[in-house]
């Protein structure tokens, strides 16, 4: 939010006013936005009882809980325009008006968002934006719309800064905090240009509900998008977000492993978290993840920062985000079809670390058992000799108990894996946060974790768990 302060040189006082938060400040969108549209599931077939049926399952999940609040209408919603240039609700499909349905959306606890075009029509050919950006934006705003998606169909001869610089000033005079969604596919690398211009850029083409697969109009699989993501994580911070489109989380063309992982890589780059799927009809496996809070937490880290590739070793790849606390989100990341073997892949995080294993799956492995949110910490404070291992510890975080070699060790407890005299040095509070295991590991795999520098550079292996 900004302040301004006028100073009077005859009563040498300050007065301060305050103005409403516009589009591109961190007074909007301080940490990447949450909520639900209704395109990648339902595309035109939208209605007003769609919309407030998702609002009560919203809520009724546990997603605003979890801090979803945005419920979005996407294209289709409009018909025309009257006499005056005022865009016309379909009256069919939401007879009670918008503002009707914006009043009910917020008596929830959450908020309205709606969808338009920066051309002379949407994807769908209904009424666009251009040459009406102020009148829309006051309607918008008189209707208690919190969220506006403004996306780039219909645009011949349109240049982006210009049409979408347009409507983030319409929004800023309409007398209303709109948080502005720029959704030009990332055609113009809107990471260069838009920050100051709106809250969140599309920086990729429209997700499919698939994982490896494209279109040829430029639609996208997920693993597709995690690679155009990965070298735009300079561009992207509190009140500016990268935005890897919406998510296919629960829509039937993932598994559950590509569904977590798809889930996990957004949080990691600090995305936008707008569910796509049919909220009432959720299964308990879709809404887990969907409300997975400590991966939320990831997401919604203060200090902002999208996650970035740091190691590559074929499939096998590692994604490390840093955190405000001085902690790391890591995903161990297998893309092949095979069993991730032996070696898990290298982590770098500086001697005497504290690992935090997130594995959404509970994998028994030989006489080893590692349930969800268990703590692996290395207990030598400097490197060891390359000749011996470090003393691991496994430590339980709640989440169950373990079984290791026979013996059951109850949340808690500290458990002491392999040999060597337990390390020179004492623990330090470094703490990695594995958010999504998926490697397949086989049923005879030894697990290999490795720390070097803070850099993730020159790793070493300086642990074993057998």
């Amino acid at each position: 939010m900004r302040t301004l302060v006028r100073r009077t040189l005859v009563a040498l006082a300050a007065l301060a006013s305050t103005a409403l938060p516009g589009p591109g400040g961190e007074g909007l969108a301080p940490t990447p936005p949450m909520g639900w549209n209704s395109w990648n599931k339902f595309g035109c077939n939208v209605s007003e009882q769609l919309i407030k049926d998702a609002a009560d399952a919203m809520v009724a999940s546990g997603m605003k809980d979890a801090g979803y609040r945005y419920v979005v209408i996407d294209d289709c919603w409009q018909v025309s325009r009257d006499a005056s240039g005022r865009i016309v609700a379909d009256p069919e499909r939401f007879p009670s008006g918008m503002k009707a349905l914006a009043d009910s959306v917020h008596a929830k606890g959450l908020k309205f968002g709606l969808y338009s075009d920066a051309g002379t029509m949407t994807c769908a050919k209904r009424p666009g934006s251009k040459g009406y950006e102020a009148l829309d934006a006051r309607t918008y705003a008189e209707w208690g719309v919190d969220y506006l998606k403004y996306d780039w169909c219909h645009t011949e001869g349109q240049d982006t800064r210009d049409s979408y610089g347009k409507m983030s000033r319409a929004l800023r005079a309409a007398g209303r905090p709109i948080v502005f969604s720029i959704c030009e596919w990332g055609s113009t690398k809107p990471w260069l240009w838009a920050q100051g211009v709106g809250d969140l850029w599309r920086a990729t083409g429209d997700i499919q509900d698939c994982w490896d697969c494209g279109k040829s109009w430029g639609g996208m699989g997920v693993v597709h998008i995690i690679d155009t993501m990965a070298d735009l994580h300079p561009f992207s911070g509190p009140g500016g977000w990268n935005d890897p489109d919406m998510l296919e989380v629960g829509n039937g063309g993932l598994t559950a492993a590509e569904n977590r992982a798809h889930f996990s890589f957004w949080c990691l780059f600090s995305a936008p978290l707008m569910a796509g799927n049919d909220l009432r009809a959720m299964t308990p496996e879709v809404r887990d993840i969907l409300t997975n809070r400590e991966v939320i937490a990831v997401d919604q880290d203060p200090l902002g920062m999208q996650g970035r590739k740091v190691w590559d070793d074929g499939p096998r790849e590692v994604w490390m985000k840093p955190l405000a606390d001085g902690s790391r989100a890591v995903i161990l990341f297998n893309r092949g079809t095979a069993n991730g073997g032996n070696a898990m892949g290298q982590v770098s995080v500086g001697a005497g670390a504290t690992l935090m294993l997130r594995a959404y799956d509970e994998r028994a492995n030989g006489n080893q058992y590692f349930p969800y949110r268990n703590l692996l910490v290395w207990q030598d404070a400097t490197p060891a000799p390359s000749s011996t291992y470090a003393q691991p510890i496994i430590q339980l975080n709640g989440g169950g108990s373990v079984n290791i070699s026979g013996t059951v060790y109850a949340p808690g407890a500290k458990v002491l894996m392999g040999g060597g005299s337990g390390g020179s040095g004492g623990n330090v509070n470094l703490m990695i946060q594995f958010i999504v295991w998926d490697l397949e590991m086989s049923g005879n795999s030894t697990f290999h974790y490795y720390y070097s520098d803070a850099d993730f550079t020159r790793p070493k292996d300086y642990g074993l768990v057998e």
